[in-house]
């Protein structure tokens, strides 16, 4: 009997002891907690909080970890923005300012007598022209703006994309022409039915081939419709200077622009557009490249089956 008695009493201290020690450690934790919490608090979104699989605190040390990882990534997320809006609006500045700086500056003299005779048609197509550029530069970015904003949706629907290309390219027909720069379309008769949304797509096209026409310095472009492996295939090329391996990693970037092989006349945000409403439509684009020779690009859209 005075054996049970001491092995009950043992057993009791052993267990009061064990539960002395675990809350011990919970208190240890949460004050290691409190003290990553108010870390975090104050910018050190690398701190963690360690702790053992079998302990009482490692679901709450786990799921706060993972809070401040989530928390972290939003955060760079939004540096990310500001920063690429700070570049935007200094882009902006520039871009809308010195066109328009000249052309008030064209307008002026010829409403004035500055320019008589041809000097003052020349005048006047040259504001003109610089009018258009301006006109462009503003619908990219009105493009980029309702992109970004969460008011934007797409209408995706079963699309005839073979005859909306040939619609789309006939007003391109006279650019070609105007520029001298030879153009070979190949789309096929046949219906080639896929889920789009149309005002999206003439987007694509429409900055893909602007993108060519006016950064590419080339004299061809080819335009190709088909059906590969149940899906649309759609390519852009040009025979321009091509685009080096390092500014091909981030031809898709807001507001990126190419040191070598394109002109630094632009937004930077039409390829990144594209990017976007090829993503949004679940087609997909990539990029191919060599200096000297030329640029392809290549979208793919499931087939509407």
């Amino acid at each position: 009997m005075g054996i049970l008695v001491f092995l009950s009493i043992m057993t009791a201290a052993l267990a009061v002891l064990f539960s002395w020690y675990r809350i011990r450690r919970v208190k240890e934790q949460i004050a290691e907690i409190a003290d990553a919490l108010a870390d975090v608090k104050n910018g050190n979104g690398g701190r963690r909080i360690l702790s053992a699989a079998n302990e009482l605190a490692a679901p709450i040390a786990y799921e706060i970890n993972e809070i401040v990882v989530s928390y972290e990534r939003r955060l760079s997320a939004v540096r990310q923005a500001e920063e690429a809006n700070r570049q935007l609006m200094t882009s902006l500045s520039h871009d809308v300012r010195t066109p328009l700086t000249t052309l008030i500056g064209y307008l002026d003299a010829a409403h004035k007598g500055l320019v008589a005779g041809r000097d003052r048609d020349e005048y006047i197509e040259t504001a003109r022209r610089k009018a258009h550029d301006l006109k462009e530069y503003i619908d990219v970015l009105f493009d980029w703006f309702r992109l970004n904003s969460n008011e934007f949706a797409m209408e995706i629907h079963p699309t005839e994309a073979a005859e909306l290309t040939r619609n789309i390219l006939i007003d391109w027909v006279p650019v070609f022409e105007d520029k001298e720069i030879g153009y070979d379309i190949d789309i096929p008769e046949r219906p080639v039915r896929v889920r789009l949304d149309a005002d999206g797509y003439m987007r694509i096209i429409n900055n893909l081939i602007q993108n060519a026409v006016a950064h590419s310095g080339g004299d061809e472009i080819k335009i190709a419709l088909s059906e590969q492996g149940g899906a649309m295939k759609l390519l852009v090329a040009d025979n321009g200077v091509g685009i080096g391996k390092e500014d091909l990693k981030h031809i898709f970037e807001r507001l990126y622009k190419c040191d070598k092989g394109r002109s630094q006349k632009g937004s930077g945000l039409g390829l990144s557009i594209v990017h976007q409403l090829v993503e949004k439509m679940g087609g997909s684009i990539t990029v191919e490249s060599t200096p000297g020779k030329g640029t392809e690009f290549t979208l793919v859209f499931p087939l509407d089956e």
